[in-house]
């Protein structure tokens, strides 16, 4: 076995810094009021404001309610792709679904809703495999000679 010391987990260099020690004389810099300032109430022992404090302003924690019901956490985000990009992304025959558009870079690994829109050109044939697409995004694909597998069309 080689040198024991290369097998050593140690932390970073300059992530171990010694303790300051406060109020030992007046070569330190920190000496008399140990770098608390002269007077006030942060200067005395058990000073200082409680969390949450905003100086007499109403606090955070009492200016917004807590009662009632946020729909927040089950909102659903669509992510639009629009069918230029996909145009310079797919080649002709392909199927464009949600795994193809995430292998593809067009969306992040992430993310569950897609919806496609009408931006731009569109000249290939491809297959759509996707719940939700605008009308005028089914109108260019179909008169590209391309197809709709699709649950829903909404505008």
């Amino acid at each position: 076995m080689e040198n024991s010391e290369s097998f050593m987990i140690k932390p970073p260099k300059g992530a171990k810094t010694k303790r300051k020690i406060v109020g030992r004389g007046t070569g330190t810099r920190l000496q008399k009021t140990s770098g608390r300032g002269s007077n006030g109430q942060n200067s005395r022992s058990g000073g200082g404001v409680r969390p949450g404090f905003e100086g007499g302003q109403m606090p955070l924690y009492r200016r917004i309610a807590r009662r009632g019901f946020s729909n927040y956490p089950f909102k659903i985000v669509n992510v639009a792709v629009n069918l230029d990009i996909i145009e310079t992304k797919y080649a002709d025959g392909e199927t464009v679904d949600l795994e193809s558009l995430k292998a593809k870079g067009l969306v992040k690994k992430r993310v569950v809703h897609v919806k496609i829109l009408s931006r731009g050109e569109f000249t290939r044939k491809l297959t759509f495999k996707v719940p939700k697409l605008s009308a005028a995004t089914k109108e260019k694909i179909e008169k590209a000679g391309g197809s709709v597998i699709s649950e829903e069309v909404k505008e």
